[in-house]
């Protein structure tokens, strides 16, 4: 359905006269409708809610074919499919025994992927609703789907990255240094993966032949653990986040650093009175605009910066009141969405570094989110066990 028939189907409810009639809160309590009770306490700006989850909702992937469908995974030990246009759940990625973190749909959309904490990794067929693989590695850290191939990759606790043929399951193992594989990314030519790590390192992997390329350590690693990596269109530029509060950008050829970008606080932080603790800060989510030599930093204090790769320097800082968990870009605009720990999603204009829209429903902080292709829909999963549709597209934009 297009945003104008869900936008038609919502004026059908008219929440309007009953509130009226009936200011008893209590009232409100008792009835079952969802959504009812709760569109009086708070704003939701949401067209669908998906409520299956009975715990903190962490991740969320959509189909990249028809970008109709979503797969969700919980601290419930569940992962769901469901339709976007109506909540409708198509089937269960059952026999997880641990939280399940990562979720993630192949390239052409016909293997879905749910992995969780304890290791356990389980492939279906989406049109069969069948499990066709599963494997157990070590506590899991990241995964992700080769981006032309049935190929998964993911990082364990141990340092390793592993990668499969799906569904023959064959398999190769890339060892990194003694500790977590913290975020890894597989670069638009497919043939290569950058892989961060706990100890600040960073190395570029030949996927074909299972050597390392390049590996940033010492002064041009970081020097706390790395939490996010991403690539440019072409994939020769690598940028990667840490606990240290640096943005590193990195040739994807030579492996070395381009230049790093460090968040300056321009405003004193009021003086630690004793018994409190700093606050802590990091990098959280980062990534590049396709249309524009630009790049967005998310970071734990509420800061999205907007640096000019071209010039290396701040071109924007975008204030949110509360940590920024994840950002994405819009594929064909230089509009960037965040996420943050106050449950509301938000789109930023990067050239003038204003805000556009702000959407909320959720009453907890949003965990993980995805935009469609043609950026008419955002998808949020949240601690408040929800995960909800927006519809965010704009006819002026």
């Amino acid at each position: 359905p297009s945003a104008d028939d869900l936008a038609e189907e919502m004026e059908d409810v008219d929440f309007e006269d009953e509130g009226a009639e009936e200011p008893d809160a209590e009232a409100w309590e008792s009835e079952d409708d969802e959504g009812v009770e709760d569109g009086m306490e708070a704003q939701d700006d949401s067209e669908v809610t998906f409520s299956l989850h009975s715990a903190s909702v962490f991740c969320v992937s959509l189909d990249p074919k028809t970008n109709t469908l979503a797969v969700t995974g919980g601290e419930d030990d569940k992962a769901f499919v469901w339709r976007l246009s109506d909540g409708e759940l198509l089937f269960e990625c059952s026999g997880h025994k641990d939280s399940v973190t990562c979720a993630g749909f192949s390239h052409d959309s016909v293997f879905v992927a749910t992995g969780d904490m304890s290791g356990l990794i389980k492939v279906w067929r989406g049109d069969a609703k069948e499990e066709v693989w599963s494997f157990e590695v070590g506590d899991l850290e990241w995964m992700e789907w080769h981006p032309q191939a049935h190929v998964l990759l993911a990082g364990t606790a141990d340092g390793n990255t592993w990668m499969w043929k799906i569904p023959s399951g064959d398999c190769k193992t890339f060892q990194g240094p003694a500790c977590p594989a913290t975020c890894g990314r597989i670069l638009p030519d497919g043939k290569r993966a950058v892989v961060g790590y706990e100890d600040g390192t960073m190395r570029i992997w030949d996927l074909k032949h299972g050597t390392s390329l390049h590996v940033l350590k010492g002064q041009d690693g970081h020097q706390d653990p790395l939490t996010c990596v991403a690539s440019n269109q072409d994939g020769s530029l690598i940028m990667t986040g840490s606990v240290d509060c640096h943005a590193k950008l990195v040739n994807s050829a030579t492996g070395k650093v381009v230049c790093v970008f460090k968040m300056e606080s321009v405003t004193p932080k009021a003086p630690i009175s004793e018994g409190e603790e700093a606050e802590s800060n990091s990098v959280e989510s980062l990534g590049f605009c396709n249309v524009m030599p630009l790049a967005a930093v998310g970071y734990l204090d509420g800061t999205l910066a907007i640096y000019d790769l071209s010039t290396q320097s701040l071109r924007h800082k975008c204030q949110h009141e509360s940590g920024i968990v994840q950002l994405l870009w819009e594929e064909s605009s230089a509009v960037v969405y965040t996420c943050s720990l106050d449950g509301a999603v938000r789109l930023w204009d990067a050239r003038s570094g204003k805000m556009i829209s702000e959407y909320r429903g959720h009453s907890a902080e949003i965990l993980d989110f995805a935009v469609n292709k043609d950026a008419s829909i955002v998808v949020t999963t949240s601690g408040d066990h929800q995960a909800k549709v927006f519809c965010v597209q704009r006819p002026d934009r």
